[in-house]
Parts: C-alpha cells; sequence; structure tokens
C-alpha cells in the first residue's frame, strides 16, 4: 500500500508519518530529505521541487513492487502531484491511500511553524510568511483528513491507524 501524505508546513505531517512508518514498519520517504540530498550533491540541483518527487515516486515503485508499504510524506500542494503519486501506485499494482494534514488553528499553526527547530537534515525551514504565501491548491479527490489542532501525535495517530485499519497493510 502507498499512503501519501499532504499538508502545509508545520501541520504535522513528517511526525505523523514518521510514527505511521515505524508502526506499519514501512519505507518512509520524505520529500524534504530527497530535495535537500539533491541540492547538496555535487551538481547542486536547486530548487530541486520537480527532481525530489520524480526520484520519490521512483523508489516508491520500486518498494511497492517488492510489497513494502510505503509512507510518502511531502507537501503534495498541486493535483500534479497527488495524481503522480495514485499513477506510481497504480503502475505498481498497490492500493493508495491520501491522507491530508491540516492545522485548523491559525495560532497553533504559527506557533508550530515558528518554534520548530530543524532535525539536522540540512533543511531550511520556512517562515510563517513562507508558509502563507505558498501555493497549495484546495483537494478534488478522495482523502483522510486529519486535522491536529490542539490534538496530541499519539492520539492523531491512532486515528490515522484506525482509519487505515479496514484495509489490508502489510506491517
Amino acid at each position: 500500500m502507498l499512503i501519501v501524505f499532504a499538508g502545509l508546513p508545520g501541520v504535522g505531517k513528517t511526525t505523523l508519518a514518521r510514527g505511521l512508518a515505524a508502526q506499519l514498519r514501512a519505507v518512509h520517504l520524505r520529500i524534504d530529505s530527497i530535495e535537500q540530498a539533491l541540492a547538496s550533491c555535487s551538481l547542486q540541483i536547486s530548487p530541486a521541487e520537480d527532481a525530489g518527487y520524480c526520484v520519490g515516486y521512483a523508489v516508491a515503485e520500486e518498494n511497492l513492487r517488492l510489497g513494502l508499504t510505503v509512507v510518502a510524506n511531502s507537501v503534495n500542494p498541486v493535483e500534479l502531484t497527488r495524481s503522480a503519486w495514485r499513477d506510481t501506485a497504480r503502475r505498481a499494482e498497490a492500493p493508495v491511500k491520501d491522507v491530508e494534514v491540516v492545522c485548523s488553528d491559525p495560532i497553533e499553526h504559527r506557533r508550530r511553524v515558528e518554534e520548530r527547530s530543524a532535525d539536522g537534515t540540512g533543511l531550511r525551514l520556512p517562515s510563517w510568511q513562507d508558509v502563507l504565501d505558498r501555493h497549495y491548491d484546495p483537494w478534488a479527490g478522495d482523502r483522510f483528513v486529519l486535522d491536529t489542532a490542539g490534538r496530541a501525535p499519539e492520539v492523531c495517530l491512532r486515528d490515522l491507524l484506525e482509519h487505515l485499519g479496514g484495509d489490508r497493510i502489510q506491517a
């Protein structure tokens, strides 16, 4: 199964995606990490957005073909990337679940963005203004919306696992 996370920076995507991947013993693909590696390599591919997603699709498909569950973690802001993830799952003949993570409390969302620190990957974290200015298309298709406002990550992860529980997930 391919589980595709989406949402603006600071809503809790990475915390939840990592937690889910650990619970399921799944492959965790973080597009930010791929993009940072591309920007840091000798070719210095920057901006690396398109390349980062393309690498992510390829690695996800390869792992899905091996029968592994893949948790894809990215802002996933436009229909183009969202449909590309679905195409990746289709080519690998794997089911796909879209998860949009939101923080409906703008004060809490801003606090998270402004107070978080880099996790050692060398990523430049966006400012609150960067988040406000970020292009993010409304969703057109089915997805599970997980609102993290005022909720502990453990509670959100439990809700997500419950939502996915009716599906066959290889753990």
